[in-house]
């Protein structure tokens, strides 16, 4: 049998080795694990879940920057705390601290209203395109095939959203093999509803980040709104609460050990199906250097804050990010460190291009390979200073702001379908919307310190990956960078809101003519950030055009393994399965699947991380459980593991039991399987959520909120249900 004719047979091959505890599963493969899912305890109907645009997959949400879901006909959606940050830090004041305090509002006209870029995607529509997106493409190479595949997706996209609210994408299946059209229904008025003080919602901070056991009650609820003619909205108090098709009903029973438990959310990016040489690089070097360079971010903020409270609030959600990247990159090396990623990876490449030299249609395939394993060793050629200046982008705010108004004055000169994707008209809202946030979100010292710091270690570069506009704006010593530094950021007029909002409003030529000192640094930075730009994109345009063979390889060597395959993740949603499942994470150390209120007390020192408010510990003292305890212990549930398969982007991400109904909200996943992203392995790999059980009580005995447990359907217990 060819690989082709394997290839072919991929969709009805699902079923020979689907295992529960591993799979990020497109919800249209799941019918194809109908046994699997009855077997591990499913009891609903699997064809249900194979349309994403029906329940209960339709009340599943890509929220920020993770996962949420409908939780009410009136639009509440359920988030982590941590995917909610932004919205709570974008509303606190020196005066007012909802980071510490928390949020319970009094009734609906007091919710506060998110930061202005955020949103709230619902799917309404997934379509295979492939044959449409690579019409173009086939015959061409580099740079022209990523055009093409480019100009195809661009007109898929201007075609799909001409229906006011829908936004649309184009992803990727298995690098470039299949395209599908993602359409999804963008809500841009989204309020806070309830929030938990840091001391719940973070409990641990850093130092309990991606360990087990926790105790974190990481969740937020928010409410999203329309306008009253039911169509997606900006911020108005006008505004009336969305009614989604459908919404999960939280349980009132609680998980134990071995029950069934399925998640749906949107996991950001895997690469467990990258080559050999791209597992190598990422642990010896990708993840060290990102971990040195953030953490000396890190450093900048936390010392800026020390000193200025004000600017310590500003960085409070920027600061949260760069902490958790640090400590998942580090467990993500350490954990394909421990399960010897490299050589497993590296033996299991070799062992499939000895099959594949066995089969008849190998010859092709081979070539394409080998051209993919010379593209990826180019890449390192530039690959610290690709990374320097795109942070310089990624962790400033002022400096950010004025990129994206000197590239946008170019890309408006062009036809919307020519411009560069993020700076069409479909994006400026976006653009407009991150410009605005500016104001409660920039320190002038900090943002100077965050670009010292950047352009530091820039200068430190050997002068063949040294660009000529960057020593030009920064200079090539630390006395020219300092300088240079004091004089842009003396200088600049962009610290002006009124001034960020005439620039993003004036035609071309005036921003071309304007002098204000950060919008020259971006003009003269321009060529060298569109070089970087062109580069990367003839390259990628080989691998999307190359890759495709590599892939078309490993599935059929899997299928001829007898085991299923699932595409990488790319934010598209996932559907995954498994049971709440103990840990046994090294010799003679092993954890129960399940914690509770008492581990908070264990814990708690009075001193931050471990400083649990006054209210939670005297209501723990108080022991007031009745309708919320594990009713074989007793004990208060705060949080529990399965092995459900996931990673980031999968915060937020509901899990309900064998009936659909929610028992937990994602969070984390532990020390272990951080590096699950790049390798799975069933041994360690977990996934951390906060028991609903422990949600509720908080909402009704510690930060009451007695409406919106009615609301939610799970009435207050000192509270008679209603019939």
């Amino acid at each position: 049998m060819g690989i082709r004719t394997m290839m072919l047979g991929a969709a009805m091959a699902l079923g020979l080795d689907a295992k529960a505890d591993e799979g990020m599963w497109l919800p249209s493969q799941l019918p194809s694990l109908a046994k699997n899912l009855k077997e591990a305890g499913f009891r609903g109907n699997p064809d249900d879940l194979a349309d994403l645009t029906r329940a209960p997959l339709n009340a599943v949400v890509r929220i920020g920057g993770g996962t949420g879901a409908f939780v009410s006909s009136d639009g509440l959606v359920l988030t982590n705390h941590h995917v909610a940050f932004g919205v709570i830090q974008y509303n606190t004041r020196a005066d007012r601290d909802l980071i510490t305090d928390g949020f319970v509002t009094p009734d609906r006209a007091g919710e506060l209203p998110a930061n202005p870029d955020y949103r709230l995607r619902v799917t309404v529509g997934f379509d295979k395109v492939t044959d449409r997106i690579l019409a173009a493409a086939r015959g061409t190479t580099g740079r022209a095939y990523y055009d093409a595949v480019d100009a195809a997706s661009k007109a898929l996209v201007a075609e799909c959203e001409a229906e006011a609210g829908i936004r649309c994408s184009v992803s990727t299946m298995f690098y470039g093999r299949d395209f599908y059209l993602v359409r999804q229904l963008e809500l841009r008025d989204i309020r806070l509803v309830y929030a938990p003080p840091r001391a719940i919602g973070n409990y641990g901070d850093e130092i309990d980040n991606f360990v087990w056991p926790r105790h974190a009650g990481d969740f937020t609820v928010l409410r999203a709104y329309v306008g009253k003619d039911g169509k997606p909205a900006d911020f108005s108090p006008d505004n009336v609460p969305y009614h989604p098709p459908s919404h999960l009903q939280i349980a009132t029973e609680g998980v134990a050990e071995g029950d069934f438990v399925m998640l749906a959310g949107y996991p950001g990016t895997t690469y467990r199906h990258r080559t050999a040489a791209e597992f190598a690089d990422q642990v010896q070097w990708r993840l060290p250097t990102a971990v040195t360079v953030l953490k000396a971010l890190q450093d900048v903020i936390e010392a800026q804050g020390k000193t200025d409270k004000d600017a310590g609030i500003r960085y409070a959600s920027q600061l949260q990010s760069l902490k958790n990247s640090i400590k998942r990159f580090s467990g993500e090396r350490e954990g394909l460190e421990r399960s010897d990623a490299v050589a497993v990876r590296g033996e299991d490449e070799a062992a499939m291009l000895a099959w594949l030299a066995t089969q008849p249609d190998a010859k092709a395939l081979r070539s394409s390979i080998d051209q993919v394993m010379a593209l990826i060793a180019q890449g390192k050629d530039v690959r610290e200073r690709d990374l320097l200046v795109g942070l310089l982008s990624a962790q400033t705010q002022l400096m950010r702001g004025a990129l994206s108004i000197d590239r946008l004055s170019v890309e408006r000169r062009k036809d919307d379908a020519a411009r560069e994707s993020g700076y069409q008209a479909r994006d400026e809202e976006m653009i407009h919307s991150q410009l605005r946030q500016i104001q409660r979100r920039y320190d002038p010292a900090v943002e100077k310190a965050l670009v010292g710091t950047l352009m530091t270690r820039y200068q430190q570069l050997p002068d063949a990956q040294r660009l000529h506009e960057l020593d030009t704006v920064f200079g090539r010593t630390p006395a020219e960078l300092a300088r240079a530094l004091d004089r842009l950021y003396a200088a600049t007029r962009l610290g002006d809101e009124a001034q960020r909002e005439r620039l993003f409003a004036a035609d071309p030529g005036t921003v071309e003519r304007d002098d204000d000192a950060l919008l020259v640094a971006a003009r003269a930075l321009r060529p060298a950030l569109l070089r970087i730009e062109d580069e990367k994109k003839a390259r990628e345009g080989d691998l999307m055009r190359l890759r495709p063979a590599y892939m078309q390889a490993l599935v059929a060597y899997r299928q001829s393994q007898g085991k299923a395959v699932y595409p990488d993740a790319n934010s598209t949603l996932r559907v995954s399965y498994g049971k709440v499942t103990p840990l046994a994470a090294r010799d003679a150390v092993s954890y129960a699947p399940v914690t509770t209120v008492q581990g908070i007390v264990e814990k708690n020192t009075g001193r931050f991380p471990f400083d649990a408010p006054k209210p939670l510990i005297d209501a723990i003292h108080k022991a007031d459980f009745a309708s919320y305890a594990d009713p074989r212990t007793g004990a208060m549930p705060v949080d529990f593991l399965s092995n459900l398969d996931t990673t980031g982007g999968n915060s937020g991400s509901p899990v309900v039991n064998a009936k659909g109904e929610l028992v937990g909200l994602n969070f984390d996943s532990n020390w272990e399987a951080v590096s699950a992203s790049w390798m799975y392995d069933p041994r360690y790999k977990r996934a951390i959520h906060v028991d609903m059980r422990y949600m509720r009580w908080l909402m009704d005995k510690v930060y009451p909120s007695p409406a919106l447990l009615e609301e939610l359907g799970v009435p207050a217990a000192h509270a008679p249900a209603h019939p």
